[in-house]
C-alpha cells in the first residue's frame, strides 16, 4: 500500500518524506487555505514546490463544478508538473470531465466518494484514483472500511485498474484497517502516519534495553 500525506504544509511533507515511506501528496482547498495560500498564481507555485519535494503523485483539486470550467482548471493544474493528478469531485459533470481527461492522457483522482456505485462510475470514466472518505462515512453511522472492502471486491471482479485511495483517515488504526481491506493507497495527516510507530511495549522494551546498556 502506498502512503500519501494529506496536507499543504511543506514542513510536514518534508518530515514524511525524510521518514522514507512517502509516495505522494493529496491536498484540497481547505488545506491550502489553512496554509494561507490564496490566489491562482500562489496556489500553482505551491503545487510546484510540493512536486519538487516529493517524487510521486500530487493531487491538485479543481474548484469548479461545471464540465467546461473543470476541464479548463484541470488543464492548468496538469501543466504545472508531470506529477500532478487532477482531483475532481464525484458529480455528473465531474464524471464527464474525468472521461475527458482520461482520453487526453491526464490522470485524475475522483474525490468525495461515499458509495460503491460512485466508485464504479469513477472507474468506468477512467479515474486513476478513487477516494472514499472513510472518516466521514464512519461519522454518518456507516462502516467506511466495509466500503473499501466492497470497492476492492468489485474492482477485482471487473478488472478495473483504478486505485483505491482511502481518504479522510483519522487514526493509525484507520491506516491498518485500510491496508487490511485492500486499499491501494492511504492518504492521511502526519500524526496518523507517526502513530504507526507507537506501541507501549516498544517503549517499555527500549527503556529496558537502555537501562541494561548502562550496566555494561
Amino acid at each position: 500500500m502506498k502512503f500519501f500525506i494529506d496536507t499543504g504544509n511543506l514542513s510536514q511533507i518534508k518530515e514524511a518524506h525524510d521518514l522514507g515511506i512517502l509516495d505522494g501528496v493529496t491536498t484540497n482547498p481547505s488545506l491550502m487555505a489553512k496554509e494561507g495560500i490564496k490566489g491562482e498564481a500562489a496556489i500553482a507555485n505551491h503545487y510546484k514546490t510540493i512536486c519538487e519535494l516529493v517524487d510521486g503523485d500530487v493531487s491538485a483539486e479543481v474548484l469548479s463544478t461545471d464540465f467546461a470550467t473543470i476541464v479548463e482548471e484541470g488543464k492548468k493544474l496538469a501543466a504545472i508538473h508531470p506529477n500532478i493528478v487532477v482531483k475532481v469531485p464525484m458529480i455528473k459533470d465531474g464524471v464527464k470531465a474525468i472521461k475527458w481527461f482520461t482520453d487526453k492522457g491526464i490522470r485524475t483522482n475522483c474525490t468525495l466518494v461515499f458509495s460503491a456505485g460512485q466508485a464504479i462510475l469513477a472507474a468506468k470514466a477512467g479515474a486513476s484514483y478513487v477516494s472514499p472518505f472513510i472518516g466521514r462515512i464512519d461519522d454518518s453511522g456507516w462502516d467506511g472500511m466495509e466500503l473499501i472492502a466492497q470497492i476492492r471486491h468489485i474492482y477485482d471482479i471487473q478488472n478495473f485498474k483504478t486505485e483505491i485511495l482511502a481518504a479522510s483517515i483519522r487514526s493509525a488504526l484507520h491506516i491498518t484497517k485500510a491496508a487490511e481491506a485492500g486499499a491501494d493507497v492511504c492518504t492521511c495527516p502526519l500524526d496518523s502516519i507517526l502513530g504507526l510507530l507507537k506501541h507501549p511495549l516498544t517503549d517499555i522494551g527500549l527503556a529496558k534495553f537502555l537501562e541494561d546498556a548502562k550496566k555494561m
